[in-house]
């Protein structure tokens, strides 16, 4: 195999693909990209047996043929070349060699039969669609912070995507919880949507897909059944296996009778609730709001370091209400509002409070209070 290929075009494709790798692993040729070269264009493939991402690149192909070489090694390679350079890479199977030239640089590497390298089997899928780039973004940005660390409670260690009924008809849904958060985010639904299986797409696929969504205009082409999820660009494709569980009802724990309302502004809400938090204990990190006529009093009291107070206006106009938050999940709910104002409904001290942005539906976070 011998073929040609532009240093920026190269080190986005490994890029991709050395992501996806696992840094410590027992099976050697996982951490290696399988390289294959056909035609005018290059193939950079890279698993970790649950994800498997393929990156095709046009390159100058002199002799066609396939390698596997270390992706990190690969990758860290490209990327200390100089820009604009054009780089040759020769596998020479007798050797079990790959060579990296550019310019006056030049690497030689040591190979893994392509023969070794696991390919991911094939599923049928059940629903094929389109959805633009902009679109899943939105759908999974707003929905990530709120996936669970908790490995125990594996079903929730992912972005649950499914079609559900929302206020206009049918949505493509995603929604994410770990017990002390949850937020459920509406998109339209897509054309050929509608009988999707509901899928649980893992924590490291959703960080994965984030590098397929930043052109805007792209159409995306999800396939789904109900063990693979595949979101595939012209040039790249990610197939990934999908969390063998069940997600939870989480309808039940989206209160619809919080009556209480508070109006503020997200961007000065959000940079209060980091001021006055910046005192708190590590362990609790607890903030206290205290709710009255048009003001709102945050505060931390922490025995050990210190207490902090600030007060912001905004539009409450219901009895006082003193209720206690974790400041990290405070914070990022507050993040996602992308309008000026966050909308909070209360009910009283000890039940979950639900936040949107301004009169949105389609974006609905509930979060769970805790006592200060």
């Amino acid at each position: 195999m011998k073929i040609s290929i532009e240093r920026g075009t190269l080190l986005k494709a490994v890029a991709q693909a050395q992501s996806v790798v696992e840094r410590r692993n027992t099976i050697p040729i996982l951490a290696n990209v399988l390289i294959e070269a056909e035609g005018d264009s290059v193939q950079f493939r890279a698993t970790d047996l649950d994800i498997e991402v393929v990156d095709k690149a046009p390159a100058q192909v002199e002799r066609a043929g396939a390698t596997t070489v270390a992706a990190t090694t690969l990758h860290e390679i490209v990327r200390k070349l100089p820009d604009g350079a054009l780089v040759t890479l020769t596998a020479d199977a007798a050797t079990g060699r790959l060579t990296v030239e550019a310019g006056r640089s030049n690497f030689s590497l040591a190979t893994l039969p392509r023969e070794d390298f696991p390919v991911m089997a094939s599923s049928e899928y059940h629903s094929n669609f389109a959805a633009k780039a902009a679109v899943l973004r939105r759908l999974f940005d707003k929905s990530k912070f709120a996936i669970s660390t908790e490995e125990t409670r594996y079903y929730l260690n992912g972005v649950y995507l499914h079609v559900s009924s929302g206020d206009g008809g049918k949505v493509l849904r995603a929604v994410a919880t770990d017990g002390h958060r949850l937020a459920r985010i509406d998109a339209e639904l897509p054309l050929g949507a509608e009988d999707m299986p509901g899928v649980i797409v893992p924590r490291k696929t959703v960080g994965e897909l984030r590098k397929l969504l930043d052109d805007d205009d792209m159409d995306i082409a999800v396939s789904v059944s109900e063990t693979k999820v595949r979101f595939a660009t012209p040039n790249i494709t990610l197939t990934s296996k999908v969390i063998d569980g069940t997600f939870p009802d989480y309808t039940r724990v989206i209160p619809a009778g919080n009556t209480r309302r508070l109006e503020v502004d997200a961007a000065e809400f959000a940079q209060a609730v980091d001021r006055v938090a910046t005192v708190s204990s590590e362990r609790s990190r607890a903030v206290k709001l205290q709710l009255e006529e048009d003001r709102l009093i945050l505060s931390v009291n922490a025995p050990d370091s210190g207490a902090a107070e600030e007060e912001l206006a905004v539009a409450y106009n219901d009895e006082r209400l003193e209720i206690g938050f974790n400041a990290k999940y405070l914070l990022e709910i507050a993040n996602q509002v992308d309008r000026e104002n966050a909308v909070f409904m209360f009910n009283s001290s000890g039940d979950p409070t639900l936040m949107r942005e301004g009169n949105d539906e389609s974006a609905v976070y509930v979060v769970m209070p805790m006592r200060v």
